[in-house]
């Protein structure tokens, strides 16, 4: 099974492809994008940008993940990802992204969450769609909002970031609550 192209007004999410490591690399090694999330390492190593886009067709194949470039339709730019990390018994999604700092702001993490959620729930048969953001990143908060998230909870002191201890805030939205914003 091949992942979808999905489009939007404004953006094309389509798989990485190891052309793009170098600015994946550039976006995600920004310290303010990877200050938030709690995956990405800063500074960025050489080479993870290629292993992390390496991982993606097997865990897609296997149902596991969907990562995709948040491309500029008209420029064909990359901007950032969108992906989910799918538990399949649970049908379930969690969701992340991350942005080129200089296209914070403009409606493009909505835009690609959106779409995207929409491709899981309707081709993917996903149940529920959650996500989690440290609380001092209230944007990112914002973004699951537009997209119809509700707040679930707030787990205390629940990661570990630069040596400090950050809560977490946890949102979600069922099949049923879909909407379009």
């Amino acid at each position: 099974m091949k992942q979808n192209i999905l489009k939007t007004d404004r953006l094309i999410l389509r798989p990485f492809t190891l052309d793009d490591a170098k600015d994946v690399q550039a976006i995600a090694g920004d310290k303010a994008v990877a200050d938030t999330t709690e995956q990405i390492p800063h500074p960025y190593p050489d080479g993870v940008a290629e292993e992390w886009i390496a991982t993606h067709a097997e865990a897609f194949a296997a149902g596991e993940a969907i990562n995709c470039a948040i491309v500029l339709q008209d420029t064909g730019v990359l901007i950032g990802n969108v992906g989910l990390q799918i538990a399949k018994k649970d049908k379930r999604g969690l969701l992340g992204y991350w942005m080129k700092q200089s296209e914070w702001g403009n409606g493009y993490a909505t835009e690609a969450a959106t779409a995207l959620i929409n491709y899981a729930f309707e081709e993917h048969g996903l149940h529920k769609v959650y996500a989690e953001y440290i609380s001092r990143n209230p944007a990112s908060g914002r973004v699951m909002e537009k997209i119809g998230m509700k707040q679930e909870g707030i787990l205390k002191e629940h990661m570990l970031k630069n040596g400090v201890y950050e809560d977490v805030v946890v949102c979600g939205m069922i099949v049923n609550e879909l909407h379009v914003s």
